[in-house]
């Protein structure tokens, strides 16, 4: 049975309604559970409330500005990615921006191909991109973690059994290392089971 990896969720804050649909429809098309804000006064309420991976903070806002916004939200979080988006980008927002901490800095209009490329080195710089070889790792992990605990095998038991160490069968479990064909054999071995049941359903 594969592990359900909870999605990645993004905070959209922009005035401009349109936008907010389209990106909203964009991202989550793409996998990502997005909520959309286009009043930009609760948006540290929100962050409280709920845990966001990526906020994308509009630049310019009827209420409060961008950068007021991202000052407040570093105050609250110094980790949290933020991605400025602007469509009247100049030098003194920018460098504004990554004083506090902005992952990026976009104009609109913007290329739809760039955006999402953004977007994935934002989550990939912060550890929170899975690649499907990495859910795939989880799964197996999971798998074997699973079987040997139904057969009240420790490690040092499931290690006997196998021939393998109990390092690498520990590294194997928590998704830490790619387990070799002959490993997985080894493993479905001592495990009495076939070895396309420690893939899941991929």
């Amino acid at each position: 049975m594969a592990i359900e990896l909870p999605p990645l969720r993004i905070l959209i804050v922009d005035d401009d309604r349109a936008i907010c649909d389209y990106m909203q429809t964009l991202l989550e098309r793409d996998g990502y559970s997005v909520k959309v804000m286009s009043d930009a006064t609760g948006v540290t309420a929100e962050l409280k409330r709920q845990a966001y991976h990526l906020v994308i903070l509009d630049l310019m806002m009827p209420k409060r500005d961008g950068i007021e916004v991202l000052r407040d939200i570093r105050k609250q979080d110094k980790d949290l990615a933020v991605v400025i988006f602007t469509g009247y980008p100049n030098l003194d927002t920018a460098v504004a921006s990554m004083k506090l901490d902005a992952v990026d800095y976009i104009k609109k209009p913007f290329n739809v191909d760039e955006f999402r490329e953004v977007i994935a080195r934002v989550m990939r710089e912060k550890g929170l991109s899975v690649t499907p070889e990495e859910e795939l790792h989880k799964v197996i992990g999971e798998t074997v973690r699973r079987h040997r605990k139904d057969l009240n095998l420790t490690l040092k038991q499931m290690a006997r059994r196998t021939g393998l160490s109990v390092s690498l069968l520990s590294q194997i479990e928590r998704a830490e290392t790619s387990a070799s064909i002959s490993s997985l054999y080894k493993i479905s071995a001592g495990l009495q089971v076939k070895v396309r049941e420690l893939f899941g359903p991929f």
